[in-house]
């Protein structure tokens, strides 16, 4: 039998296995090996709480591995929360410590701004839900009224925004009221201010 430099083990359980070589002069060999059970976390839950000042993600990840967590694939925690989220679509990631795999998905956390300043300096210049996307709320309704009840605005879910205009006229600076039916079964109502 020619000499052998190299042997390959399989083993399909959790477990302490010695290993013994024995050379051909007769020396021989034991290596103890602690082997452990790792896997490709299974994402149970994504539970979000967001239309707060702090917004929160908690995932919910089962599995035989030791995992840790990241926000867009940036930066990994060991902890499963991630706080003070800015509202806005997400990608959850779970990667296991010994590179068994990452499991990912989607998620969306909405924020509604307090207020808005179409003044045309491309920062707050249009009023809009964040976190929602074709995938995410994107056939909701949202009407826009002002102080008297009276309908302002229609806002397509996926548009812009609204730009602070009523037929073709700027609208007043002044507190707006909204309504909001999203796919997911929730209704918002509130209001925000707009600025000039």
């Amino acid at each position: 039998m020619p000499a052998q430099s190299s042997y390959t083990l399989t083993v399909n359980a959790e477990g302490i296995y010695k290993a013994k070589t024995t050379n051909s002069f007769g020396c021989s060999r034991t290596r103890i090996v602690t082997v452990k059970a790792s896997e490709i976390a299974k994402i149970d839950n994504i539970i979000v709480t967001d239309l707060t000042d702090i917004n929160v993600i908690l995932i919910k990840a089962t599995g035989l591995g030791t995992y840790e967590y990241s926000l867009d694939n940036v930066f990994y925690q060991d902890s499963d929360t991630f706080s003070n989220i800015s509202p806005g679509i997400y990608t959850v990631f779970v990667r296991d410590k010994k590179d068994c795999g990452i499991a990912k998905e989607e998620v969306s956390v909405l924020g509604i701004p307090k207020f808005f300043t179409p003044n045309g300096d491309s920062f707050n210049d249009f009023w809009e839900i964040k976190g929602i996307n074709q995938k995410f709320n994107g056939k909701a309704n949202i009407n826009i009224f002002d102080r008297f009840g009276k309908l302002i605005f229609q806002l397509n879910a996926l548009s812009q925004g609204w730009d602070g205009t009523f037929n073709g006229q700027p609208a007043p600076a002044d507190d707006y009221w909204y309504v909001v039916s999203l796919q997911d079964g929730r209704s918002l109502k509130g209001h925000f201010s707009l600025k000039r």
